[in-house]
């Protein structure tokens, strides 16, 4: 493995692989046939890879348009020099329409009082507002109920300060296959649309395709799909391995900062969860803690990577730290590994020579999802790109 040295302010950091985003990208716009978009979700600072180089390395990839969850992150991105469309995934507080014009950010609309706010504000600064209509199909959390929703567009489309750019939706199971409720949803959708056409309404881009759905429906790729978690190189799912081979774009790695011999007996951490259990065991510690990402609950549970060998995590994770423990002398207990020193790379996740720990891995420990664990790690730690 080729070293980063990392930031020398805080050993610790994640590396985001710009070269692996790029070939993840490209590999989802193969997917897509001439003349259907893809719109790349940068949310959550992109899932934790930070969401302005990630987006530049995309729309040269083949990205057109972007989504965001909040009005901050349309925001940061426009203040950023991203000049490429951008939808906010929900509805925001009324109080933002002013923002939203301003940066020419396109909301999810489904209530009148909204769009009409929206309308207001953007007929007062002499533009045109764009939005997309959501079209709650069966998952619950946003969206007009589909049959409000030629009533809803009637009620609004009067103003001279709204268009509909989009109309979409969002899948509770696309990942699973032959499902009765995916079904469901996607007749729906298609019934919705064509009402909403019946109508002489104008539905702009429609799309609801999210990252399996993309992989495993193409029938429902319409005229954009929105891809997330595979762009960064995580299945959303294990059956969408089968379809599209991926990269894993970050690491997450630390430094030694310090490294002992403890007595046997000596215990380690908060609450002393671990003890030193025969001699010659060394006891090093990486400033990476529950606040970088590192979830409490991997406590004596999970390992890192050092030399390519792999060392079991002991003691409780701190907030800014976490301890690992290597036996100089292994038995059948402990895995052989040389012993380390002040400085030496740690990998927490990613992957070092020939060992590979995955975000799978961490997720199936805590009992979550791997979107969680790259998001986790996006807190604070500081990103280097390669």
């Amino acid at each position: 493995m080729e070293r980063v040295q990392g930031p020398q302010s805080r050993w610790s950091w994640v590396e985001v692989n710009l070269a692996a985003l790029r070939r993840n990208t490209s590999a989802f716009k193969r997917q897509l046939e001439r003349g259907v978009q893809l719109m790349c979700v940068v949310k959550a600072d992109a899932y934790g890879h930070g969401a302005v180089p990630c987006a530049k390395v995309m729309h040269s990839a083949g990205a057109s348009q972007f989504a965001v969850a909040t009005v901050a992150e349309g925001v940061a991105l426009r203040e950023a020099g991203i000049e490429w469309p951008i939808l906010v995934l929900s509805e925001p507080p009324v109080d933002c329409v002013g923002t939203l014009v301003e940066h020419d950010l396109m909301p999810s609309v489904y209530t009148a009082d909204f769009a009409l706010a929206l309308g207001e504000a953007a007929a007062a600064a002499n533009r045109v507002a764009r939005y997309h209509l959501a079209i709650d199909t069966g998952m619950t959390r946003i969206g007009v109920r589909r049959a409000d929703a030629v009533e809803l567009r009637r009620t609004i489309d009067f103003h001279r300060g709204l268009e509909c750019a989009g109309t979409f939706t969002h899948f509770a199971t696309a990942d699973v296959p032959d499902d009765w409720d995916f079904a469901l949803q996607i007749n729906r959708f298609r019934e919705t649309v064509e009402a909403l056409r019946g109508a002489g309404l104008e539905t702009g881009l429609v799309h609801c395709d999210n990252t399996p759905g993309t992989i495993m429906h193409p029938e429902c790729h319409f005229d954009m799909c929105r891809v997330g978690i595979g762009l960064y190189g995580l299945h959303p799912a294990e059956i969408t391995r089968a379809y599209l081979d991926l990269e894993p774009v970050m690491s997450v790695r630390g430094r030694v900062t310090r490294v002992i011999y403890p007595n046997v007996g000596d215990g380690v951490g908060y609450g002393l969860t671990w003890r030193v259990p025969k001699q010659n065991i060394q006891v090093a510690t990486v400033p990476i803690g529950y606040a970088d990402g590192l979830a409490r609950e991997l406590s004596n549970r999970m390992e890192v990577l050092t030399g390519g060998m792999r060392c079991r995590q002991v003691g409780n994770i701190c907030m800014d730290q976490f301890m690992f423990a290597v036996d100089v002398n292994p038995t059948r207990s402990y895995r052989p590994t040389r012993p380390v020193e002040y400085g030496d790379v740690v990998t927490i996740l990613g992957a070092d020579d020939d060992e590979r720990i995955s975000a799978e891995d961490m997720a199936a420990l805590r009992n979550t999802i791997n979107y969680e664990v790259v998001c986790d790690f996006g807190m604070r730690l500081e990103k280097i790109y390669t």
